[in-house]
Formats: structure tokens, C-alpha cells, sequence
């Protein structure tokens, strides 16, 4: 099977545990207003590869990585489902640690065909960071162009599979940082059992040039980037959220 490979990090350490390759995938439904990486969006873009291809560049490596692993990211790496499986399959009878980098926005527990996709590739996934962009379904739509359902019906799924999984969120000004929003990002976490880690990210522009090197309006013009402090000061309020919602629940 062929993927459609945006671009590949030899040497990741904020993907996952350990030094890790990190492959980017192209392709992505979503439309994250605060995205930087909108060339990442056309599933026809990048280069062709083969899990061969990915494995091999992997192995000429494999000393850097070894309390590491693969992750693919993308875009949306759940869009190219068939070759992310094909990848972890093979990685997994080579030892290799696998993760899984998404939005989750590609679940539809809806389609039997598809439940059984997303059931094949759990079985070969060692870790997932699901990317939670806001925990409100309105203000979902509004700031990704997505509904939230999928994202919600997805770390269910990943719950009842017992796979781990890294939380992602990223504190944008008049957007996400609500404390409202931050209580209930925290009390839906404190539900999950699976919850291994959570990484609050503070909002940066650096995309702004691409999207002007590639003729996009940039939405978020004047936001200003958000103070790392402040992101501090956001997990702060998602985790006690989090152990509260544990405690009512156990």
C-alpha cells in the first residue's frame, strides 16, 4: 500500500515517549482555524512511500530510537486508515513501539466497515495523542469546521480498547480559554480511565507566513500568541477538573 507522505522528522521528542520518527501524513477534513500547517490539508499531496520505504529509513536509524518508536501524525493521518494500519502491523513484528497522533475526527461508530478498521488498527497501536481542540460541540464546529461527536465517540472507543492516550490542547485567546470550557474539558477526562498524560499547548502564530506564502486568509489575524504561563495556568484548572470527576465517579 501506498502513503502520501507530507514530510518525516528523524528525530522527534515531543511525539510520544522517547526519540521517535515521526511521519507526517497528508490530508485532513479539519479546517482548525489556528492550523500552521494548512499544506498538510490536500490528501493528494506529499510523496508517495511504502510502509517498506518508512521501515527501512527506521532501521538505518534504529540505535537512536531505541526507548522510542514511530509516530504518524499528519494532517489527518486517520485519513490514509488502511496504510497507518499496514505501518503499525509491520512495526509491531519488528518491536517497534507505536503512536498514533489525531483529532480523531474520522470515527463514524455509525459504519460496521469502518468500526472493523478502526478495531484492526487499535490491535497494532500502543499509544494515542488525541488532539481535543474544544469540548464545546458549537464552539467545535466554529473553530475546526468539524462536529465533536466523532472526537468524544473516539476516546470512548480507545477506553474500551484500553490503548493509552495523551491528551493535546491548545489554549487560544477568546477561543478555547474559557474557564468554563476548561472545567469541562477536565470533567470529560476525569470519565476516561485511559488517560495517561495531558499536554496544554499555548496558541502560537507561527503559520501565519505559510498561509500568506500560499494565499490563504489567516482567521486569526490579530490573536495574539498565548503567554506559556497561561497554558500552565489552564492545565492546572483541567486537572483538578479531572481528579474531581474521578473521585465523584469512583
Amino acid at each position: 500500500m501506498i502513503g502520501r507522505i507530507h514530510s518525516i522528522e528523524s528525530f522527534g521528542t515531543v511525539d510520544g515517549p522517547g526519540i521517535r520518527m515521526v511521519i507526517f501524513l497528508s490530508g485532513c477534513p479539519m479546517r482548525c482555524l489556528y492550523c500552521h500547517n494548512p499544506d498538510t490539508w490536500d490528501p493528494k499531496g506529499g510523496d508517495p512511500m511504502t510502509v517498506e520505504d518508512i521501515l527501512n529509513l527506521y532501521e538505518n536509524a534504529r540505535h537512536f530510537y531505541k526507548k522510542g518508536g514511530i509516530t504518524v501524525s499528519g494532517g489527518e493521518p486517520l485519513m490514509q486508515i488502511g496504510f497507518v494500519t499496514e505501518l503499525f502491523e509491520a512495526a509491531k513484528k519488528r518491536g517497534i513501539h507505536t503512536c498514533l497522533d489525531t483529532s480523531g475526527i474520522t470515527f463514524n461508530p455509525e459504519s460496521e466497515g469502518l468500526m472493523d478498521r478502526f478495531s484492526r488498527l487499535a490491535a497494532s497501536t500502543d499509544l494515542v495523542l488525541l488532539d481535543i481542540k474544544h469540548i464545546d460541540p458549537e464552539e467545535h464546529i466554529k473553530l475546526c469546521g468539524q462536529p465533536l461527536d466523532a472526537v468524544i465517540a473516539f476516546a470512548r472507543f480507545l477506553e474500551k480498547k484500553k490503548i493509552p492516550i495523551w491528551i493535546r490542547h491548545v489554549v487560544v485567546p477568546g477561543y478555547t480559554d474559557n474557564p468554563a470550557f476548561l472545567l469541562r474539558l477536565g470533567q470529560f477526562l476525569g470519565t476516561l480511565k485511559n488517560v495517561k498524560a495531558l499536554d496544554v499547548l499555548p496558541y502560537h502564530d507561527m503559520g501565519k507566513k505559510k498561509y500568506k506564502e500560499m494565499g490563504l486568509y489567516y482567521a486569526l489575524e490579530d490573536v495574539k500568541p498565548l503567554p506559556e504561563e497561561k497554558a500552565g495556568e489552564a492545565r492546572k484548572v483541567i486537572l483538578q477538573c479531572m481528579r474531581e470527576a474521578r473521585n465523584h465517579c469512583s
